[in-house]
């Protein structure tokens, strides 16, 4: 009896664990939930008013993909919306989160009809954090090779190289540079509304550029410097009513009235007698332009001019020239723009132009035109 009741016993503890394991096994079983995300719209988003005046802008941002995500709210797992990227969208940044820009978005470009979203960094790059690299440079939008105008080709290759350097090239090569540096004329001064020029007793009032006047004859000009080399004075001048600025060069010595002029900061070349510039251009990338002085005749012949699409100039008075053929800037993306305590990415250009490229060919004249091409 005794053993038989131990046998029972035993049979009972392994039913009762056995049903004790199973229920165990049953009870941490994982639940399955099966998430349904709501499709949404732009009804979804916050209306706003939207951006009257891009200056009030913070930042801008970009993106080089297909398509960008426009989320409800500033996390990773909220609703959100896929958009087919438009080259002709605004996206104008506001505020900065941890992995979220917010923006304020006018959909099909109409500002009435705005939305505030939320984009991922890791989808856009925000104007001041724009670089070169990737960057087409040779784009050009037009060119002219002294007095041929040229609207079909579209790469500098055809006049020579340009390429991105390091900033530490561009240091170097400006301790180098062969372009002359401008120095203050000491007997011209500013009398009144008038810069004077003074030889012994005799003062010259020197005449504005009277091309670049407005009708109500408003203008503004600034003493830059003197040219040793050339003899000629250089003058800043802008208009009130424009955005147009010129760099105009007068002969104080035969008389004080204007001679020649440059779209941009110039960069004389001694003894080429060459005066070129590379200013950002107010419609689109930025310009570079090549002249030479014609001293007996005080005026100048037109060698090359061109319009570049992807970069914008930095601070014009810093190119130089490091060679005849070598020309070094600093520049910026065309979309770079600086905002509320950041910088903008500088980054730095060396072109070199072809060795040749206006060396008189006789198998190029051309006896129609009475000019080299």
């Amino acid at each position: 009896m005794k053993i038989s009741y131990q046998l029972l016993i035993s049979s009972m503890l392994v039913v009762f664990v056995g049903c004790n394991s199973k229920s165990k096994t049953s009870d941490t079983t994982p639940t399955k939930t099966v998430i349904t995300k709501k499709t949404i719209t732009f009804a979804d988003f916050k209306k706003i008013k939207g951006v009257d005046n891009v200056q009030d802008v913070p930042f801008e941002l970009f993106t080089k993909l297909d398509s960008v995500r426009f989320f409800v709210a500033p996390v990773k797992d909220a609703a959100h919306l896929k958009i087919a990227y438009n080259k002709l969208d605004n996206y104008y940044g506001f505020e900065e989160f941890d992995d979220f820009y917010s923006i304020h978005y006018s959909i099909n470009n109409t500002i009435s009809n705005s939305i505030e979203a939320f984009v991922l960094k890791s989808e856009f790059t925000p104007a001041f954090e724009l670089t070169l690299q990737g960057v087409d440079l040779y784009e050009i939008r037009s060119s002219q090779f002294k007095e041929a105008q040229d609207l079909k080709n579209k790469s500098f290759n055809k006049y020579g190289t340009i390429i991105e350097v390091a900033e530490q090239e561009f240091k170097t090569a400006s301790k180098k540079r062969i372009d002359e540096v401008l120095v203050k004329n000491p007997h011209i001064k500013l009398k009144g509304n008038n810069w004077v020029y003074t030889d012994n007793t005799k003062e010259t009032v020197i005449t504005q550029h009277e091309n670049v006047a407005t009708e109500d004859g408003l203008l503004s000009n600034e003493y830059i410097g003197q040219s040793p080399y050339l003899h000629l004075e250089v003058f800043k001048e802008s208009s009130v009513e424009t955005t147009d600025i010129y760099y105009s060069f007068y002969n104080v010595r035969s008389s004080a009235h204007f001679q020649i002029f440059t779209g941009g900061y110039p960069q004389i070349l001694p003894k080429k007698n060459w005066i070129s510039y590379m200013v950002s251009n107010s419609d689109a990338g930025s310009d570079f332009g090549v002249s030479k002085y014609l001293e007996k005749s005080y005026n100048q012949e037109n060698l090359l001019y061109v319009n570049f699409t992807n970069f914008k100039i930095a601070d014009q008075t810093k190119a130089f020239w490091a060679d005849n053929e070598t020309f070094y800037a600093e520049a910026y993306p065309t979309n770079s723009a600086p905002s509320i305590g950041k910088k903008q990415k500088a980054a730095f250009i060396k072109i070199t132009l072809k060795a040749d490229l206006f060396r008189i060919k006789k198998t190029d004249y051309n006896p129609y035109r009475n000019w080299p091409y």
